[in-house]
């Protein structure tokens, strides 16, 4: 008999779960959910759910990282609280208004690698996730510190509101990280939790967003002419690692572009940078396989009312080899992990490189070729000065 009310309370609870996440009316109704199998899959085979300090927990079998994803529930909007003990070091983080396949959705995670620095700037991260890309690296604002605990429970709040989304770390006062606007291509969706930690006291309360604007905050770049914003855009070619990029001719300059890799008859078409001025490759062509290295160009036209030198300011992953009027002028490398990755710490940030642009008067291309291997895709450029001149 106990056995049959225990179930049927389990069923009421999760067909309440579904109701409110599915109704459209506002439904304030905290919802705790209990870290067992009759409420979360695992996705990994090392999950393990047990009592960790006299309350249900999950974690990992084998001390290697672990997932989960809670059943029969799409978040859209509301508050998402929980508990996590940090055990290895990594990346435990939760991912919501994930797609079926979890192709695209939202992810926020911490980073533990050793004693927490309370002003370490990359303590905790939210990023999107396109087509499978985490797209961590282009998404270095982002990024924030917060005092986490090595001992003991951390406890997380996260409040979403349309596009945008505030966390709280331990401390409920004091928000650890504001998201102006939320990138993933997804309103509503599954949600996940990884890591090699012990997650506990999970709570969702639907719809309840505090005085969170559901409308996109401020883009710190939308006032900047300085940015270059549009573009026309090829369709990606497979580019092998060791393959070059230029052959050489007998003429000044000696070189050329191979024609397999930038061939005359390719078709363009526009592409619009997106908020914080980026052009977003991978949101456009995907995720590039594994191991493999692909290659797309993109170009704009700066008009000048002179002949001049001007600063250019860019941003890029991975790789770039800029033209100006075909002539080349900067190639440069941004590999993550290794000793002359770009600051911030192989990022696509405008602080990456800057070179001089020699502008001749009336119109002049800027081209760009940009491969992608490792997570996101993209450019973001910016001029120390628009004075004078007429930006696509």
């Amino acid at each position: 008999m106990i056995k049959n009310v225990s179930i049927a309370v389990c069923l009421l609870l999760m067909c309440t779960m579904v109701s409110a996440q599915r109704s459209g009316k506002k439904n304030k109704k905290e919802l705790k959910i209990p870290m067992t199998a009759a409420y979360w899959n695992p996705t990994t085979d090392n999950v393990s759910f047990t009592t960790h300090k006299s309350v249900s927990a999950v974690r990992s079998s084998n001390e290697q990282g672990f997932g989960i994803s809670l059943k029969d529930v799409e978040f859209a909007d509301g508050t998402i609280e929980f508990d996590v003990e940090l055990l290895g070091m990594g990346f435990p983080g939760i991912m919501f208004r994930m797609d079926k396949d979890t192709l695209n959705g939202e992810i926020y995670y911490l980073r533990y690698f050793g004693k927490p620095d309370n002003f370490k700037r990359t303590t905790m991260q939210y990023a999107s996730v396109q087509d499978r890309v985490n797209m961590w690296d282009m998404t270095d604002d982002y990024q924030a510190a917060a005092n986490i605990k090595e001992k003991g429970w951390n406890h997380i709040k996260l409040v979403v509101h349309g596009k945008q989304m505030k966390v709280y770390v331990n401390d409920m006062q004091k928000v650890a990280l504001h998201v102006p606007a939320l990138e993933g291509m997804r309103d509503a969706g599954s949600i996940e939790l990884t890591g090699n930690v012990i997650y506990a006291n999970f709570i969702v309360r639907p719809d309840a967003t505090e005085d969170l604007n559901p409308e996109p905050g401020y883009d710190a770049t939308v006032n900047d002419s300085r940015y270059l914003r549009n573009w026309s855009v090829t369709e990606p070619v497979d580019f092998p690692f060791g393959r070059d990029m230029m052959l050489g001719i007998p003429r000044s300059p000696g070189v050329t572009i191979d024609p397999v890799l930038f061939d005359s008859t390719a078709v363009w078409k526009p592409l619009k940078a997106e908020r914080r001025a980026l052009v977003n490759l991978t949101r456009l062509y995907g995720e590039t396989e594994q191991g493999k290295r692909r290659l797309t160009w993109v170009k704009t036209t700066i008009s000048s009312e002179k002949e001049q030198l001007r600063k250019l300011r860019l941003g890029f992953s991975d790789e770039v080899w800029v033209f100006i009027n075909g002539q080349p002028l900067h190639i440069d490398k941004n590999y993550y992990g290794s000793p002359g990755m770009k600051e911030p710490r192989g990022r696509c940030s405008i602080e990456n490189t800057s070179f001089q642009l020699p502008l001749q008067e009336g119109e002049n291309e800027l081209l760009i070729g940009v491969t992608n291997y490792f997570y996101g895709w993209g450019v973001i450029a910016r001029l120390d000065n628009a004075e004078g001149l007429v930006l696509q």
